[in-house]
């Protein structure tokens, strides 16, 4: 997406977007995709429109999941969120998938590596970018303890959430799990027919 760059999408709420991030999906669509997402989980704020205007399921955040991992948790525990910056996940971000209640969120620093890559293109080693997500993760476990599942915003963190669930002993969610659960909806698995037994029906 031409001009759909970090800020924009971030601190812009990727405001006079809407209409490209519509042809583009059409574009999609007419190639043959049968589902779409986006690689921003900011982009929830266009999760409606989005899914009005195109005529495939459409999935834009990694947040949907909140709603469905929170009915997965014991009592009295809930879901955080680590995201790219915690002060730009607003209420309406989590209005536009389904929550009305305030989410444990942790942001990552803005002069840190993670966005000097998305920000400025700096190179960055896995250690320096997983060491700076975990250290986020921990610092939301620490804030709130009845964490019992952790959903990953930024659709450049799901390499370290094999990592992060180690290192706090929570399950991880992010885009790729989300896009599996999209895709095995719109793609159906095919299981081999069993061989009939003597006596079944035909």
């Amino acid at each position: 997406m031409r001009g759909a760059d970090a800020l924009r999408v971030i601190d812009g709420r990727a405001e006079g977007l809407l209409d490209a991030f519509i042809t583009a999906g059409l574009d999609l669509v007419a190639h043959g995709a049968s589902a779409i997402s986006t690689t921003c989980g900011f982009l929830a704020l266009h999760q409606k429109a989005l899914a009005a205007a195109l005529p495939v399921p459409v999935a834009t955040s990694s947040l949907l999941q909140i709603p469905i991992v929170e009915r997965l948790l014991p009592q009295g525990r809930t879901v955080g969120v680590l995201t790219m910056d915690a002060a730009k996940l607003t209420p309406d971000h989590f209005a536009a998938v389904g929550v009305d209640h305030p989410v444990p969120t942790e942001g990552l620093p803005r002069d840190g590596v993670f966005w000097g890559m998305i920000r400025d293109n700096r190179n960055a080693g896995h250690a320096a970018l997983r060491d700076e997500v975990i250290a986020a993760a921990r610092r939301l476990a620490a804030r709130a303890p009845e964490i019992g599942a952790i959903v990953l915003e930024c659709t450049n963190m799901p390499p370290y959430a094999a990592e992060v669930s180690r290192a706090l002993g929570l399950p991880v969610y992010d885009i790729v799990t989300l896009g599996d659960w999209l895709m095995a909806g719109v793609k159906p698995r095919v299981y081999p027919q069993a061989p009939h037994e003597p006596g079944d029906a035909a």
